[in-house]
């Protein structure tokens, strides 16, 4: 499954990311390959505990498109 990852950088100059179709699945890092790297274990883990809990995975259902506005 592919989900998409929203990476925003804070006021502090850290980045965060999460998954829109993963509630509460976030990770930060201080730069934004490193929030990538880090989201990338979170949806793993928060996965494997939906799966050990037995809840349902949800599906990924978000779409990203990047819009150039001048």
């Amino acid at each position: 499954m592919e989900y998409v990852v929203v990476i925003e950088k804070a006021p502090d100059g850290s980045y965060s990311a999460y998954v829109p179709d993963l509630p509460g699945c976030v990770a930060c890092g201080d730069s934004p390959e490193e929030a990538a790297t880090e989201i990338g274990q979170a949806v793993r883990l928060h996965i494997e505990s939906l799966r050990s809990h037995q809840e349902p995975v949800p599906q990924p259902t978000a779409r990203a498109v990047t819009i150039y506005a001048a």
